[in-house]
């Protein structure tokens, strides 16, 4: 009971309090979120990324495994729920949405706070590797699949150059670069110096707008609408993705147990608000019958609120070694 708590008050009670802020605000006030959007894509994220994947202290090959393994991840998990939802009749654009919803999980402001207090400075080192990684994804296969609903009339080539061309335009990709290179260099700057300390500062607010984006979107939404397409997501989330990290930890052949559960846990954390910018940034969802919008929104809200009970057995089963 005390570490269920302890996780509630840790990582999901200041989420729910900054979501609830925009909540307020999108009822109260005429706001629209599409310029917080573009903050978050093109300046917010780019820093977060380059200043996490830059400072982390874990060993090159550490580094390569869970590389590897997010990869993998992000791949199957785009591919298992592309069939789930074709074979249940979802069609784009809600389709593209959902694939992202299920595949790419909230491994940053719930993931790194939730697998620092499961598993201290190795988990929370573990967190970030997989943050940084995944931001590469969600702003690559990310960007191509939330705007895939947009240029389906283009076939073939046509399309991959339209996903591509976005692809090359956000900065995030080459933050990356950035960071690696200044690994491989030795050239990092040290944290302590002002420019690294406002990047930090750059870097770290894009989780508070992240989340008044969705409680301002969750203030319009009609969650009943989407409750078939909802409930999709929280099995893929909370039930497949688990069970598809643990696969890959066993196949991957981690060194580290720590790492290996912390990447299981990073997995199952519960959707992110980053598909939700995504939609909002590049996607086209004149010709859906349900609301894009609405359905990320109500698919981040509830599988938040399922991972609490969730997470908390799963944290309590890896930190036993009863998985992995």
């Amino acid at each position: 009971m005390s570490s269920l708590l302890s996780i509630f008050v840790t990582a999901l009670l200041p989420i729910l309090t900054i979501g609830a802020v925009g909540f307020v605000l999108g009822r109260t006030r005429d706001i629209d979120p599409d310029p917080l959007n573009t903050v978050t894509v093109y300046v917010l994220a780019p820093a977060l990324v380059f200043y996490s994947l830059a400072t982390t202290e874990l060993a090159g090959s550490t580094l390569a495994t869970i590389v590897g393994s997010v990869v993998a991840f992000h791949v199957l998990m785009i591919l298992v729920a592309g069939v789930v939802a074709r074979l249940v009749g979802i069609s784009e654009p809600l389709l593209g949405a959902l694939v992202l919803v299920a595949a790419f999980p909230n491994s940053g402001n719930y993931g790194i706070p939730v697998s620092s207090f499961a598993f201290g400075d190795t988990g929370r080192s573990t967190a970030v590797v997989y943050l940084a990684v995944q931001g590469v994804l969600v702003y690559t296969l990310g960007v191509y699949i939330a705007g895939r609903g947009a240029s389906r009339t283009d076939e073939g080539p046509a399309a991959w150059r339209i996903g591509l061309t976005r692809v090359l335009k956000i900065p995030l990709v080459y933050a990356v670069v950035a960071a690696l290179a200044a690994r491989w260099l030795g050239v990092v700057p040290p944290t302590t110096i002002p420019a690294m300390q406002t990047l930090k500062l750059v870097g770290d607010s894009s989780i508070p707008v992240m989340l008044l984006i969705l409680g301002i979107q969750l203030a319009s939404a009609d969650l009943g609408a989407t409750l078939r397409e909802v409930g999709l997501v929280a099995v893929l989330k909370m039930a497949v993705a688990p069970a598809v990290a643990v696969g890959i930890v066993l196949v991957a052949g981690f060194s580290d147990p720590v790492v290996a559960r912390t990447f299981v846990l990073e997995s199952a954390m519960p959707a992110a608000v980053t598909p939700l910018i995504l939609v909002g940034e590049f996607g086209d969802t004149s010709g859906s019958t349900v609301s894009v919008a609405e359905f990320v929104s109500a698919a981040v809200f509830a599988t938040t609120l399922l991972s609490v009970p969730i997470l908390s057995i799963l944290i309590f089963l890896l930190d036993a070694g009863l998985i992995v």
